[in-house]
């Protein structure tokens, strides 16, 4: 009997076979992947075939309407065995979700069907150099000009950069002074002349990447537009409560793979001629990591089926993104220390720490997490920044 309340037979038999990919194919190219900064497209589009991307999409669009939750389970097993990886599962169900949302049919349906194959990699240009947390704040500007948007100006630390082959783009179609109201969400393939990239030198999650998007007077269809002019901001960033919960999921993946490995490992390991294990000092900081992600893990798991039963879930989305991460971060490192100078040594657990750690910055910041929590339950004006 599965004692999670959240996962039915249909979802566990779901996750059993995400979790044979991501151990026969996903887990051995772990730590080369890092080295190499290559995400691997065959690879790709074997998890495409298998259905494990946009599960949650309508079959119309590629996928399987089979709920955020079915999505949830595939990202724990993918990240389990290479959280830069199963970065790629993230980008395709946010994405996903604003452009079958906000998009036209007859535009965006070709991009989701091959999106949901593992054909492309469509990433979400957002930040600026001015700062990544006031996300409205934007400088980009996105121009009218007959029947074509012209765009001019930078994104930054957006992730797969120079790998993306479709980008969902935030810019300024309003004055400054609109703030949010002002922001227009638009469709382009990343080939579209005016266009070039760069990529940075990551401390964590090397494989995915992030860099820089330039943008000069690069040309795309109205068409294109995602959502309503000046709305974009206002109606795709609810598309960010989704990614969340799956964030929080993958990154206590990670922790929940650390500590089963580290458990088996204090059994074997011995110091004064008795195992690892015999010392409280060593099984206590587990036992509680490992009670604090069962607890996150349940917490990301009702956001996801919150939203699949149309209930609101910014707040438990919030918690998700700003505990998961920073509890995964002290896991990994409590384990890490356990294998001691094995665990520092480049390897699993150190990459695994290294990636991880990229989550407490992108995609919202604790500080932005808690002021969100802090909206739903006390009331926007009561917690105005």
């Amino acid at each position: 009997m599965n004692p999670n309340p959240y996962i039915n037979e249909d979802l566990q038999a779901l996750a059993e076979t995400a979790r044979r990919f991501a151990t026969e194919r996903v887990a051995p190219g772990f730590l080369e992947r890092d080295k190499t900064r290559d995400l691997d497209r065959v690879l790709l589009r074997e998890m495409g075939e298998l259905g494990f991307i946009c599960p949650e999409l309508p079959e119309e669009f590629g996928g399987m309407g089979m709920g955020c939750l079915a999505a949830g389970v595939i990202h724990e097993e993918i990240a389990a065995a290479d959280l830069s990886f199963s970065y790629l599962n993230l980008l395709a169900s946010l994405n996903g979700h604003i452009l079958a949302k906000y998009g036209n049919p007859e535009v965006v349906g070709p991009w989701l069907k091959k999106l949901t194959r593992g054909e492309i990699i469509c990433c979400i240009a957002l930040t600026e150099p001015r700062g990544g947390s006031d996300a409205a704040n934007l400088r980009l500007r996105i121009e009218r000009d007959g029947d074509f948007y012209v765009l001019n100006g930078e994104k930054t630390s957006i992730s797969a950069a120079d790998q993306a082959d479709l980008a969902v783009v935030f810019g300024r179609t309003g004055a400054p002074e609109d703030g949010a109201h002002g922001v227009t969400a638009v469709m382009v393939p990343m080939d579209t002349p005016g266009i070039t990239t760069n990529r940075f030198d990551c401390h964590g999650q090397r494989a995915i990447g992030r860099g820089s998007i330039f943008f000069e007077n690069v040309r795309v269809p109205v068409s294109h537009r995602l959502g309503e002019e000046n709305k974009g901001f206002v109606q795709v960033m609810h598309g960010f409560d989704y990614s969340r919960s799956l964030i929080g999921l993958q990154c206590l993946a990670v922790a929940r793979a650390a500590l089963t490995e580290t458990w088996e490992y204090i059994t074997q390991r011995e110091a004064f001629g008795k195992p690892l294990s015999n010392f409280q000092g060593v099984t206590h900081p587990l036992a509680q990591f490992d009670t604090e992600v069962e607890g996150a893990r349940l917490l990301c798991l009702q956001g996801l089926w919150l939203k699949d039963q149309g209930l609101p879930h910014t707040a438990e989305a919030g918690m998700a993104k700003w505990w998961g991460p920073k509890l995964a971060y002290d896991v990994i490192h409590q384990c890490l220390l356990c294998y001691g100078h094995g665990g520092y040594d480049r390897g699993v657990m150190e990459q695994r720490l290294r990636d991880v750690l990229g989550f407490q910055i992108g995609d919202g910041t604790a500080q932005i997490m808690k002021t969100i929590v802090a909206r739903v339950r006390a009331g926007r004006k009561n917690v105005p920044a």
